[in-house]
């Protein structure tokens, strides 16, 4: 079931309002979790046994540990989280990168002159790589004594499957939800400012999204000897305005939605292409993801703690990991190795971000064009896909567009295209989810008449046309 799609927006979703609104406050975690395994299994299928396996361990390793940390057995609490992590990653191998090993193991069995190995492929649960990370999460910070563990196993798998967030984040740390599992209010400015919330999000995906998606599906689907150098420059820049409104349209959504049940779900995205440096735009994109890369990987390695060459071994490390949890292919390892290079870059020539930062838009312009350039690699179907782009991007060649591309370079997709493009010149510090939703003043609510009489229908009279699309971080 897909946020925008006319079965979640007119039946599923006011339905479970309507029933979480009128229950007393003791039942709602119980009829959000039906909710939630009903969402699931209406996309995943059988699939929801698999998470419903994951939350029944996780759930016993989780008081495992937390009677360790409380009766002081370090040995048992170290036992804990690693077969808590055991699980989850065996889960998240299986059913991510058994597929790719095979492949790869075939391809060497093949050189030999053997035979490929029998194997059927796994089909792969939606959300997986968001579920095990939370997981993971809840035994690391009951470890830590970060928070305590939750007796009440509706509680904890409410964590863990909480639609709004299940099949594409954010990816909520345990810690930061804890308290709001136990105890939370909903009222009428909570509904009111998530659902604002939710609109922006699904014109963000709707209108935007999908129309420089149909540019760069067009472009990315064209066979290398069609592919022209502005067929090249379109489409990679068709795919990053995609994938940014794509992604953080989703989290808007998601956020709305939580915050309508009484939720506080962390911000996924702060103005990414406006950033002035590879680590302050990991600082804006993902940022559950790569705080949570940071919190769990980065500084138990030793962060930055242990001289340069360390520093650079554990961000090339970090970074590899952050590109194959993306999913099973070069691509996304290249794609991760070639973020970590960038900052090793940035820590040598003292590039960094700092408060005063100067040249500001030369080095805005500069990082947005290097975030560009590194979707290539992350939206190409293989390595020699996206070496063949880069060559077509330096190469001279009048040619005109491909009909392929006419086709779906309609006026209003290139006019969304523009538009959108003018993202990067917005300020900084400018969110304007966060200021739709809880802003005051004139201007807001100008922009909110915009959004809830304008925009939101127009958006909604897509949905029931059909022109929508799955949410590109469903596959991930």
């Amino acid at each position: 079931m897909v946020f925008s799609s006319p079965v979640f927006l007119f039946y599923f979703l006011p339905l479970v309002c309507l029933a979480v609104l009128l229950a007393p406050a003791r039942l709602r975690n119980a009829l959000l979790l039906i909710a939630s395994l009903v969402f699931y299994a209406w996309g995943a299928g059988s699939f929801v046994l698999v998470l419903l396996a994951s939350i029944t361990i996780n759930f016993a390793w989780g008081l495992v540990i937390g009677w360790a940390r409380e009766a002081g057995r370090p040995g048992w609490r170290r036992f804990g989280v690693l077969a808590s992590v055991t699980v989850n990653l065996a889960l998240l191998g299986y059913y991510k990168y058994a597929n790719f090993a095979v492949a790869q193991l075939s391809e060497l069995r093949l050189g030999l002159g053997l035979e490929p190995p029998d194997w059927i492929e796994v089909a792969l649960p939606v959300g997986i790589s968001f579920f095990t990370f939370q997981s993971m999460s809840y035994a690391f910070d009951v470890a830590r004594g970060a928070a305590a563990p939750l007796r009440n196993p509706i509680d904890y798998a409410l964590y863990i499957a909480l639609f709004p967030q299940l099949v594409a984040g954010p990816i909520v740390r345990f810690q930061e939800i804890a308290g709001q599992l136990r105890e939370r209010t909903i009222g009428a400015d909570h509904f009111a400012t998530g659902a604002l919330r939710f609109a922006h999000g699904l014109v963000k995906k709707v209108v935007i999204a999908d129309s420089a998606g149909a540019i760069a599906d067009a472009a990315f689907g064209l066979p290398g000897d069609a592919l022209t150098t502005a067929a090249a420059w379109l489409g990679m820049l068709a795919y990053s305005v995609q994938i940014y409104f794509d992604f953080s349209g989703y989290s808007d959504m998601a956020i709305g939605i939580g915050r309508i049940f009484g939720f506080r779900l962390p911000e996924n995205f702060r103005r990414p292409y406006s950033a002035i440096s590879i680590t302050d735009f990991w600082r804006r994109w993902h940022i559950t993801l790569s705080t949570w890369f940071r919190d769990y990987v980065f500084v138990p390695l030793g962060g930055s703690r242990g001289g340069a060459l360390r520093t650079y071994v554990n961000l090339v490390v970090v970074f590899a990991l952050t590109g194959l949890w993306h999913g099973a292919n070069w691509t996304f390892l290249l794609w991760g190795g070639y973020h970590g290079a960038l900052l090793i870059l940035e820590r040598i020539s003292g590039q960094r971000p700092i408060a005063r930062a100067s040249h500001t838009v030369i080095r805005r312009i500069g990082v947005f064009f290097l975030v560009t350039l590194g979707w290539v690699m992350f939206r190409a179907p293989d390595v020699g896909g996206a070496m063949s782009w880069y060559g077509r991007l330096v190469q001279i060649d009048a040619s005109p567009l491909p009909l392929e591309i006419m086709r779906v370079l309609s006026h209003q997709n290139q006019i969304v295209l523009a538009l959108a493009l003018g993202v990067v010149l917005l300020p900084r510090s400018f969110h304007a989810g966060v200021v739709i939703s809880e802003g005051t003043g004139g201007r807001v609510t100008l922009a909110r008449i915009v959004l809830v009489a304008v925009a939101l229908p127009y958006a909604l009279a897509r949905v029931v046309s059909g022109t929508f699309s799955p949410f590109l971080y469903f596959q991930f």
